[in-house]
């Protein structure tokens, strides 16, 4: 039997209706010959399943809380209750698909099934089909379990021969056996025995009339109560837009991501009329991936490690604004531990995901570091990848809302464009839209400074094109 980490359990355990701890995805196919279909997915699943098998487990909680909940075989298992159909109204527009999205990742998963949903989503314009992969952070964690998406995607539109057994659920032990297996665990492994009653204890203490450290930051346009209820938004843009902003200022893909969110947060709120003056900033978790210690950046070998950034909001001019980011994370570069954006775009498989999903769980489990807002970046393939044989189009991260953090924003580039995806708590953030524009927005900031420059430049003294 394996049992969840204390950090698993405590995701299991803080799953709430405000606070859904699930982490999600949403790619968009392409039409090919044959549409992807219902029951083709399901196919494609059935033969793939077996490469991940956590997806057809339970975790089963111990009598007593002698120790942590243990990973158990599902005996009903169905695959129908997981992977499920939907459809937007005509014409399918993408403010129709970013409704149904927030709807869709509100939604919490029944902990009493293997913790994962997918969705196809049909009725896209232009014929196309979505899929929104859905997954409990006490599911992928990167180690012993990776996201279903980086097994569903093929770098080629030929299905792959996946060798396929019948599967047959091993008989769930009885309580008994589970208490003698818990304390024999215990005995040998008393630093676990120890996290696990420090855990037990912080249950406690929060079912106490005290309000923690979290509840008592003080209210603003990033921190509220969070509700039921999520909005989605999303972009995409030129990834070369952001390599010439780079080669022109310094700094790296990464510096410009953050540096065009922060001035699209700064929009976003003057738009809203909110105070933003020079010092203005969130404090943000940008969990960054570092080399493991056999030097080798692999999709399981690999740490993500939370960095806290200040996003200089207040910052008016859009190249000070690049240069206060790059000299932020000028430490994290220059430690030598930093893994190259080409390096983990070259994993195997769509890690992209994956990575994604470790770094909202280090972004939780960092979460008395008092950050207001997550904000993961992933670079992905640049090489369009399939799911029986549909291309990939889009691809866009949905990180989960947790504490009173009340927007989360997910990047991820792909072929050539960056996708950003946005969360927000649907009461606190009504437009998340707009924030989606302003983010846009100050992109184009940005390359206009580089387009501006350059045709100001001499003729015959015109800045060399970086490599």
């Amino acid at each position: 039997m394996q049992r969840l980490s204390p950090l698993d359990a405590m995701f299991l355990h803080q799953d709430s209706p405000t606070v859904p701890r699930q982490v999600a995805s949403l790619a968009i196919l392409e039409p090919g010959e044959t549409p992807l279909d219902y029951d083709r997915l399901i196919h494609v699943i059935n033969e793939r399943i077996d490469l991940v098998p956590r997806y057809r487990q339970v975790p089963r909680s111990v009598p007593g809380a002698l120790g942590t909940p243990v990973w158990l075989d599902d005996e009903n298992f169905d695959i129908s209750l997981h992977v499920r159909r939907s459809a937007l109204p005509r014409p399918g527009t993408a403010d129709a698909l970013h409704e149904l999205v927030g709807r869709l990742i509100a939604r919490r998963l029944d902990l009493d099934r293997p913790l994962w949903e997918l969705y196809l989503i049909e009725g896209l314009a232009g014929g196309r089909v979505a899929l929104l992969f859905k997954a409990h952070q006490a599911l992928v964690d990167g180690s012993e379990t990776v996201d279903l998406a980086q097994v569903l995607l093929e770098e080629t539109a030929h299905a792959r021969d996946i060798p396929h057994e019948e599967w047959n659920p091993r008989s769930e032990p009885n309580a008994a056996e589970l208490v003698a297996d818990t304390i024999g665990r215990n005995i040998r492994h008393p630093a676990e025995a120890l996290r696990i009653t420090e855990l037990n204890l912080g249950r406690l203490a929060r079912r106490l009339p005290i309000i923690g450290a979290d509840a008592q930051a003080p209210h603003s346009i990033l921190s509220t109560e969070l509700s039921r209820h999520r909005r989605f938004a999303s972009l995409a843009a030129n990834l070369d837009d952001f390599r010439r902003v780079r080669e022109e200022h310094g700094g790296t893909v990464n510096d410009v991501i953050l540096a065009v969110i922060a001035g699209g947060i700064r929009g976003w709120m003057l738009t809203r009329a909110e105070p933003v003056t020079a010092k203005t900033s969130f404090r943000a978790m940008v969990p960054m991936s570092v080399v493991a210690e056999d030097g080798l950046p692999t999709s399981l070998g690999s740490k993500v490690r939370g960095h806290l950034l200040s996003l200089p909001v207040g910052e008016s001019n859009p190249v000070v604004r690049l240069h206060q980011v790059s000299y932020a994370l000028k430490d994290h570069r220059e430690t030598g531990s930093a893994v190259a954006a080409n390096t983990l775009a070259a994993l195997p498989g769509f890690a992209t995901s994956t990575f994604h999903a470790v770094g909202a769980r280090v972004a939780d489990s960092e979460a008395g570091r008092g950050h207001q807002i997550v904000i993961t970046n992933v670079p992905g393939p640049q090489d369009p990848l399939y799911l029986a044989g549909e291309a990939v189009a889009e691809v866009y991260p949905c990180i989960p809302l947790s504490g009173r953090r009340a927007l989360a924003i997910g990047v991820t580039s792909y072929n050539s464009k960056v996708f950003v995806g946005i969360v927000a708590d649907r009461d606190a953030v009504p437009d998340v839209d707009v924030l989606a524009q302003c983010i846009e927005d100050a992109l184009a900031e940005l390359v206009e400074t580089v387009e501006g420059r350059r045709a100001r430049a001499p003729r015959g003294r015109q800045r060399p094109a970086k490599k």
